[in-house]
């Protein structure tokens, strides 16, 4: 998180590529597999996505899908948000295409919590030093992955379609 403007081997902005991209066209390649297993064993499927609070610290325009690979007014906690963002609209779409199709399959997407990781290691000493004091509050794994277990396991009673669990 916070990472200074890196681009990835297909020239995209690191974050970008790494919280959302790959996941992206993970999902994708899976999808019929997903799809036709629910049908087949006649369970519901489910497809989490680990989201962010984050998300709402985006760049004002949303997802810069114009400047993924330009370093021009780049912010590192803004790119984050906007990875975090390109998650939770593409569980959106995926649960809202699902239920158009009449598959039973939910799809979610999750903000962890607040978990103490090294996630703040590009920040300076300082502002650094003020995140690992503040950090000292947060969830330690593993219980910091109980949100988006949950969300895994849950029945649908007990949890909201197409929600994004913050």
């Amino acid at each position: 998180m916070a990472t200074p403007f890196m681009l990835s081997k297909d020239n995209i902005e690191l974050q970008f590529a790494t919280n959302h991209v790959g996941h992206f066209l993970l999902t994708n390649l899976l999808m019929e597999t997903i799809r036709k297993t629910a049908s087949a064993s006649r369970k519901e499927g489910r497809i989490v996505n680990v989201s962010s609070r984050r998300h709402q610290f985006s760049y004002l325009e949303g997802i810069r899908f114009a400047k993924l690979s330009d370093p021009s007014g780049y912010n590192s906690l803004s790119a984050y948000g906007q990875s975090k963002l390109a998650n939770i609209l593409h569980a959106n779409e995926i649960a809202r295409q699902l239920k158009e199709d009449r598959v039973e399959v939910t799809a979610n997407s999750v903000h962890p919590g607040l978990i103490a990781t090294n996630l703040f290691r590009h920040y300076s000493f300082v502002t650094g030093s003020c995140w690992s004091c503040w950090e000292v509050r947060h969830q330690k794994c593993p219980a910091g992955g109980s949100n988006y277990m949950l969300c895994s396991i849950a029945s649908r009673s007990e949890r909201h379609e197409r929600a994004v669990f913050c």
